[in-house]
């Protein structure tokens, strides 16, 4: 029969209107954020620097082969956006065309990362010193250095944290990609609606969560919780039922056959009624301690970036909540980050989770679960469900703390294999 072409997308993003784009494609980052802001463009020009260094400087690794890592990963979440985009900084770097028809095309040495590859996207702490020993190990044919692992490491995270950003803000692919967006205006009846709610509704969320903000501060400076009543609060989060899964299409062609094991997914750190692996505790393993020294050591001045980048988002803020201003989210922002570790088995002592239940709304959880965990399940109706009185720049500033979150999470797991079989 005759393929019927696939409708073009309509403008650079699926959740949010093109008018509201400013767009970057150099860094995929979407800025929706005030373009005009200093803290904004702060983070667009550390995840450009870090992007740059990683692709494009100095480094031990051939930067087709950078390229081709990348896609690798970018596969494992059916992000068509970020294997196309990948795919043409090989081919432009002198990269074998045949290796894109598939794994088997590609060196042996790039293939023995599919492992390492799909526990880092969907199950980081089930990375141990072992599949670093495989990879590094003398007489290991074709071995890699460690300065080689870490270089790639970093790759495949970064990779995978931007899918969760790409899927997260309804990114469409580029006008000369398959399936590339237009900027003619769909019909009214395809434009994405938010779910039905007045907005009087969405309005009284705000005020709700700033009061519960307010309260939760008071309550801290006057209450102490024992350590026990903190782990419980932990587990309480960790092992929360927060369905996300949903049924998608295939992926193309194109993505699909650089995948291997495609059936290995994301599953729960700690899924009822199993025992669970052990906890990393902020404390025994962290980033500021362990992994920014070892990541500078092996490759320098990488750590230094993947610092900057991480504190800048962490601190991001335009003292702003929907219609507030003025407003300090520091609680909130460090709910989210937090969340999102506690997702992935990381437990800070010293932090109460108890005010992750209070910060975050049960859309919103199963949102960051989904574009932290499983983010080419992330749909429209997922984006428009939370925070429905928030502008687009507010999610996606969200966006950005999962992605540096999730990247500092899946880093962690694998810093802390490396550092063991230093040892």
């Amino acid at each position: 029969g005759v393929e019927v072409p696939r409708a073009l997308a309509s403008g650079p993003s699926a959740f949010i209107p093109a008018k509201q784009v400013h767009y970057n494609p150099l860094t995929v980052i979407l800025d929706a954020l005030s373009v005009t802001s200093i803290k904004c463009l702060s983070s667009v020009k550390s995840q450009k620097k870090t992007q740059h260094a990683l692709l494009e400087l100095d480094g031990p690794l051939p930067r087709h082969w950078r390229h081709y890592i990348a896609v690798m990963a970018a596969a494992r979440h059916h992000c068509s956006y970020l294997v196309q985009h990948h795919s043409a900084g090989f081919l432009e770097a002198g990269g074998e065309e045949s290796w894109l028809n598939g794994l088997e095309y590609a060196p042996t040495k790039l293939r023995s990362l599919q492992t390492l590859n799909k526990l880092l996207a969907h199950r980081p702490w089930l990375i141990t010193q072992q599949h670093i020993q495989e990879l590094v190990c003398p007489g290991v044919e074709p071995r890699w250095s460690l300065a080689e692992l870490i270089h790639a490491v970093v790759l495949m995270a970064h990779a995978h944290s931007l899918c969760s950003f790409v899927w997260g803000c309804g990114l469409n692919p580029e006008p000369d990609h398959i399936g590339g967006y237009t900027f003619q205006p769909p019909s009214p009846s395809h434009l994405p609606r938010s779910p039905h709610s007045p907005l009087v509704d969405g309005a009284m969320e705000v005020e709700v969560l700033m009061k519960r903000m307010v309260e939760l501060q008071q309550q801290q400076e006057e209450e102490e919780c024992t350590q026990e009543e903190m782990v419980t609060r932990f587990e309480r989060e960790r092992s929360e039922s927060i369905p996300t899964a949903v049924v998608r299409g295939a992926p193309p062609d194109l993505v699909l056959r650089l995948v291997e094991d495609p059936e290995f997914r994301y599953e729960d750190f700690a899924p009822r009624g199993e025992q669970a692996p052990p906890t990393m505790r902020a404390q025994d393993y962290s980033w500021e301690d362990h992994g920014f020294s070892l990541v500078n050591r092996l490759l320098p001045d990488m750590g230094q970036l993947l610092d900057e980048k991480f504190q800048v988002v962490s601190n991001l803020t335009y003292h702003r909540m929907a219609m507030h201003e003025g407003v300090d989210t520091h609680t909130l922002r460090k709910a989210l980050w937090n969340y999102i570790h506690c997702l992935y088995g990381i437990r800070y002592d010293d932090y109460d989770y108890g005010s992750v239940n209070v910060l975050l709304e049960r859309s919103l959880k199963v949102f960051v679960k989904t574009m932290a965990c499983h983010p080419e399940q992330t749909t429209t109706h997922i984006y428009h469900a939370f925070w429905r009185h928030f502008r687009h720049s507010e999610k996606v500033h969200a966006n950005l703390i999962v992605m540096e979150a999730r990247l500092q999470a899946a880093l962690l797991y694998t810093l802390r294999a490396i550092t063991h079989y230093m040892r």
